[in-house]
């Protein structure tokens, strides 16, 4: 980490002045103020590491300096010796946190998120295990302060859901739930076996960045928008009006039903918000690929055909396959709690990956 240079670092400090004096400008405008404000936000976090940084070095120099001087006294060279080591051990860790704080960051990391989470190979289990993930998922969200919507959901008949799509809204939401992407596995004894024999079944979990009206511009000509009456496991009519909404994005061919909403007008809103996520997502992917140069991390693509996770009940387990993480906590973590230690490894094991790159590079 050493090879943050004092030259990237006056310039750090620079950058910060320089935003400071041109907010202090009486002729800004409003939108001027907004923009220079969330530079200034944005950098001077990254001003106080590379301060810390740079105090730290500067001290060092000096003491190392008193160190060599021969007229200096033995008394004052034996203090300097203390100082010498104590600061040799802080400033790894301060260079490791400027250098932290300058890795790029995803552009999403702040936005609100779309879960969606679907039922795979196991049938009924499989379906009863989803909707364990999804109560696991809501429980951290009301953990995070964040607010939990469910938009959509297909119930199974014997409980839990084949898919169910939810916005999660808060502080940080997509940097934090990201590498739940992928295929969670379940070992153990459905409820519904009378043999006691352990079964494994699986779902897939996506989570994308919520796109906002201003990312995906879609054009009503590419749309192909059909209402019909909902329905209800079983294919029982719940509703007497045509108000659910299938839309067809014509140039993608993706397609999007809700029939949540007893509202014709709020189901096709809310079937717009989640296939303008989608598009946000498979632009995402598009530009991703364009820059397939760089490598994947440890963490994994947050591909969903990806095996990340199992969840052992016999042995109450969980253990992420791609940080080779076991934590024998299996029931604080589908509460939802017990899952930040693993939201935590997760994300540090991507910091520590980026760090290595940036070592390399």
């Amino acid at each position: 980490m050493s090879g943050i240079s004092s030259e990237r670092i006056a310039s750090i400090e620079a950058r910060k002045q320089e935003l400071a004096s041109a907010m202090s400008r009486a002729d800004l405008s409003p939108d001027e103020f907004v923009k220079l404000s969330k530079d200034y936000a944005a950098i001077e976090p990254v001003a106080a590491a590379a301060r810390e940084v740079r105090r730290l070095r500067a001290e060092l120099e000096v003491l190392n300096g008193m160190l060599h001087d021969p007229a200096a006294e033995p008394e004052l060279k034996e203090m300097a010796e203390v100082e010498v080591e104590d600061i040799r051990s802080r400033l790894p860790e301060a260079e490791r946190a400027l250098a932290v704080k300058l890795l790029p960051r995803d552009a999403a990391d702040d936005r609100a998120a779309m879960l969606e989470v679907r039922a795979g190979t196991g049938g009924d289990e499989a379906a009863l295990f989803a909707g364990d993930l999804l109560r696991m998922y809501q429980r951290y969200s009301e953990e995070q302060g964040w607010r939990f919507e469910l938009i959509s959901a297909s119930a199974s008949e014997v409980g839990g859901y084949k898919e169910a799509v939810a916005s999660i809204n808060g502080t940080g939401v997509f940097a934090k739930l990201k590498f739940e992407s992928g295929v969670h596995r379940v070992q153990r004894v459905p409820a519904t076996e009378s043999g006691g024999r352990i079964h494994t079944s699986a779902a897939t979990v996506a989570v994308l960045p919520e796109a906002e009206e201003v990312d995906v511009q879609i054009d009503d000509k590419d749309l192909r928008i059909d209402v019909y009456r909902s329905s209800g496991p079983g294919g029982q009519s719940v509703n007497t009006t045509d108000s659910a909404v299938r839309i067809t994005h014509l140039p993608t061919g993706l397609v999007v039903i809700q029939q949540d909403e007893k509202s014709q007008h709020k189901n096709k809103a809310k079937a717009l918000k989640v296939l303008r996520t989608r598009l946000f997502e498979l632009e995402r992917e598009r530009l991703a690929s364009e820059r397939a140069g760089a490598r994947k991390s440890m963490v994994g693509s947050g591909d969903r055909s990806e095996r990340i996770r199992t969840y052992n009940f016999p042995q109450g387990r969980v253990t992420d396959h791609r940080i080779n993480l076991t934590l024998h906590k299996l029931d604080q973590i589908l509460e939802g709690p017990g899952l930040d230690e693993l939201v935590s490894a997760l994300s540090a094991e991507d910091e520590a990956q980026r760090l290595a790159g940036l070592d390399e590079a």
